[in-house]
């Protein structure tokens, strides 16, 4: 069988160039991390009292980790899905000998190094690969070290973070086809390749690689978006660009509509991370360019802009039939038209 990453490997290089976090003391830590886990279920209640969305499964308690933690969760999510992905496209051939287990090798060095990268960013995740229906994680120390530059009330910053990631998880667990069709569609990009599975390997590979090489090369002009060379990956990636700009904006439209009413403070930490997110030296945004930051960046001010047009249209339940089905999400044109998903959608049946 093709051996995509060495998995070990990226483990032990995430968690050797993750940074530390902020200093805090052992009591202090553990005030951060019961005070996010309280919170988390604030949020819970409101954000279910602001959508009317309903969980239709077990919702598994948040997990509140350290930088190396998230690091770890994400590669042990991501090898359950792709080792199985390369299995099924490479038929377990076994390829390459000496050469696949350096080039596994290597990808392992390169993945562990993005995702250090990442583990030092992220404040929140509600992760999907590694288990179903997911789990919501919440990374203590990123989450620490910008409340402190920010100049944040420390709780208020911690239940707008809640929020916001509450609301993902609200998503998944509320619908419950949402993550298997997520999944699929990750799947589905991947089969959309018109070449043979171990040309699929090498260009995920080349994919990784070209991630690696951004933190390194701020003048890159790679992207991601090299490893799509087929118009049926292009179609997969408009349905995927569309889910996730959907989700994204309507996590920021809960969270500015619950905000005002809980969070004392919620207009300047806002107008704050606002400007926290725009700002960066060249070398980061570079890395956020080419690792699809800026791109998520985008969709979360489209998406928002999406989530408000349908709710002032037709008021938040009708703005629920989105989760109806994987037929009623909006296409990627109608993101910037609201009229037009709610046209289709909410069209009167014909007689």
């Amino acid at each position: 069988m093709a051996q995509f990453v060495d998995w070990d490997l990226a483990a032990a290089t995430a968690g050797a160039l993750s940074k530390s976090g902020p200093a805090v003391s052992y009591e202090e830590a553990m005030q951060v991390v019961t005070e996010l886990r309280a919170l988390t279920d604030e949020a819970a209640g409101h954000v279910a009292s602001y959508t009317g969305l309903v969980a239709q499964t077990e919702v598994p308690p948040v997990r509140v980790v350290d930088r190396k933690d998230w690091a770890a969760v994400n590669i042990a999510g991501l090898k359950q899905v792709i080792t199985p992905l390369v299995s099924r496209l490479t038929g377990d051939r076994p390829t390459g000998g000496v050469t696949e287990a350096i080039g596994s090798r290597v990808t392992g060095v390169q993945a562990g190094s993005v995702l250090a990268y990442l583990s030092g960013r992220v404040l929140g995740q509600y992760e999907v690969f590694s288990s179903e229906p997911g789990q919501l994680l919440l990374n203590a120390p990123n989450i620490v070290e910008v409340e402190r530059k920010l100049g944040a009330d420390p709780r208020d910053f911690r239940l707008w973070v809640c929020l916001h990631e509450v609301t993902h998880r609200t998503q998944f667990t509320a619908v419950p086809w949402m993550r298997g069709y997520f999944l699929g569609e990750v799947q589905a990009f991947v089969d959309a390749s018109q070449n043979g599975g171990e040309h699929i390997v090498e260009r995920l590979r080349r994919g990784v690689a070209t991630l690696s090489d951004a933190l390194r090369d701020p003048e890159s002009r790679s992207s991601v978006l090299d490893i799509v060379q087929t118009p049926a990956q292009k179609a997969v990636l408009d349905r995927l660009t569309a889910l996730m700009t959907l989700l994204e904006g309507h996590a920021e439209f809960v969270m500015d509509g619950v905000g005002p009413e809980v969070i004392p403070s919620v207009e300047s930490i806002r107008s704050k991370f606002n400007r926290r997110r725009e700002s960066g030296n060249p070398l980061e945004k570079a890395i956020r360019r080419v690792l699809g930051i800026e791109v998520k960046m985008r969709q979360y001010a489209e998406g928002r802009k999406f989530v408000h047009g349908v709710v002032e249209r037709v008021g938040m339940e009708g703005f629920n039939k989105i989760f109806g089905s994987p037929l009623t999400l909006p296409r990627l044109e109608e993101l910037g038209d609201p009229d037009a998903w709610v046209a289709r959608v909410h069209a009167p049946s014909p007689l």
